[in-house]
């Protein structure tokens, strides 16, 4: 079953941000726009590439007002660890959420149960708490922040303009389309 348009089932953890440990909750993410990021683990490979990548466009993502949390079963205090003594997570300026408990990550069906390691798995949730967009990857595969960018504008655009839809390499300000008896077979 898919976990699309399904709500972010309950949950409570704790982050590292921006120098603290601050409590994350569906409470908390409620009434905004959020992105989780799930990764295997800190220290790891892939993972600073991507997470460097989208502190690159933050700023992009919080004037769309989005949050970012990267989330992986580590704990807040690994997470601190890692931010001290990596140049490229040096650079992320949002919520690094703790889960060792895999409660989020089994919660968003990305847990690698024998591992006891996450999936590549990103989510987009709507202010409603209702998840918008997920797409999983192998754990060798990284991932795009320009492209999450581009699919949470499509995910907001569809939200504010109702009977209409975003095609295929839509960009901000591009046609969109209404689907209509007249369309079928015309594209």
């Amino acid at each position: 079953m898919s976990l699309i348009n399904t709500s972010v089932k309950p949950f409570k953890a704790t982050a590292f941000h921006q120098g603290k440990f601050v409590p994350v909750s569906n409470e908390t993410i409620a009434g905004k726009w959020s992105v989780f990021v799930f990764y295997p683990a800190d220290f790891t490979f892939v993972c600073p590439t991507e997470l460097a990548d989208l502190a690159d466009r933050y700023d992009e993502f919080q004037k769309l007002g989005v949050e970012i949390y990267g989330v992986s079963t580590d704990t807040h205090f690994a997470h601190k660890a890692w931010h001290d003594t990596s140049d490229a997570i040096r650079k992320v300026k949002y919520p690094l959420v703790g889960d060792p408990t895999a409660t989020l990550t089994r919660n968003f069906e990305v847990l690698i149960e024998e591992e006891g390691l996450a999936l590549r798995g990103t989510f987009v949730v709507n202010p409603e708490g209702q998840i918008k967009l997920c797409e999983i990857h192998d754990n060798g595969i990284g991932r795009d922040a320009g492209e999450l960018l581009r699919k949470v504008k499509a995910a907001q655009y569809v939200a504010s303009h109702p009977g209409e839809v975003c095609p295929a390499k839509w960009q901000e300000g591009d046609k969109t389309l209404k689907p209509s008896l007249d369309l079928v077979g015309k594209i």
